[in-house]
């Protein structure tokens, strides 16, 4: 996609492997970023505008749709923000946040860049950051189907052998399995109208996974990255991600001249087509997104 040189422009996802069937998510999402641009054109602004509409809406795996850990109670959440202007925030493992993203944006203004576990929540209750909602129906029963999924054979983290997890489980709770997935992350990218760019990043975390476990969302370069020449931000196997710095690797192959669809698709192959991948990238002229699975995304550009 071209983009016009002085066109405000945000790309959108739902995360790698979500259903298209939420599409309409990110096209309310895209909306409210053009929104938050119109008023004030500031491009990290508007993608967190965009991750906060999709941590709300409950149907993706982040803010009040975030996964169960295996235990059935705990939600542990990543959030990231970046901008060329130098502001750059995140936060992981928070509990009972209602928009981590916007927690990540207020670690931002303080003296660092990143807060984790119980310092990020008192943080967030420190500045009246409201809690999050109970778990829902449709948390608890995704949850259910996790757990009879990891009583099975076959891996459901692949290339991890689902006894791995009751091997080393470290909940307060014994593990229950019955008899007998979820790793997306919800992002955007935006060009502002003056040139600037901006990443926002948001995650309900990885199923199945142990108490404490950190992804690719929080970590710069990994699942997130803007720079003078574009924007990226990655979803899918945050393990498999964070070992390829993917979208720093992007980032860098658009800034050496690649054209923008190219350097999604080589990032995208990288990895083996077992491991869940997905890309949205925008830069001085183009913005697009590539994944191996279904990935709900919405793009949109200032007329």
């Amino acid at each position: 996609m071209s983009i016009p040189p002085t066109a405000g422009t945000v790309v959108v996802h739902g995360g790698a492997g979500a259903s298209l069937d939420h599409e309409d998510g990110c096209v309310l999402a895209a909306r409210r970023a053009l929104a938050q641009l119109e008023a004030n054109g500031d491009a990290l602004d508007a993608a967190i505008s965009a991750v906060t509409a999709l941590e709300d809406d409950g149907r993706f795996n982040a803010g009040s749709g975030s996964v169960l850990c295996l235990d059935g109670a705990t939600i542990e959440m990543d959030a990231s923000i970046m901008d060329t202007r130098g502001r750059l925030g995140a936060v992981a493992c928070v509990r009972s946040v209602k928009n981590p993203v916007r927690l990540a944006r207020a670690i931002a203004d303080t003296p660092h860049w990143l807060l984790a576990g119980e310092g990020a929540q008192r943080f967030a209750r420190t500045i009246g950051m409201a809690d999050s909602a109970p778990a829902s129906d449709h948390q608890r029963a995704a949850h259910r189907k996790l757990m009879t999924e990891l009583a099975g054979s076959v891996p459901v983290m692949p290339g991890v052998t689902n006894q791995l997890f009751e091997r080393f489980w470290n909940y307060k709770t014994p593990l229950q399995l019955p008899p007998g997935t979820a790793c997306d992350t919800v992002g955007a990218v935006v060009r502002g109208p003056d040139g600037h760019f901006a990443v926002a990043c948001s995650t309900g975390g990885s199923a199945p996974s142990l108490l404490g476990r950190v992804g690719d969302g929080p970590i710069i370069g990994s699942g997130f990255y803007a720079g003078p020449e574009g924007a990226v931000a990655a979803s899918g196997i945050g393990e498999h991600i964070v070992r390829h710095l993917l979208a720093h690797t992007v980032y860098g192959w658009i800034a050496g001249g690649m054209p923008l669809q190219d350097a999604l698709r080589r990032g995208v192959e990288l990895f083996d087509p077992d491991i869940t991948i997905g890309l949205i990238a925008v830069s001085r002229h183009e913005a697009g997104s590539c994944s191996n699975r279904t990935m709900p995304t919405s793009r949109m550009t200032q007329r």
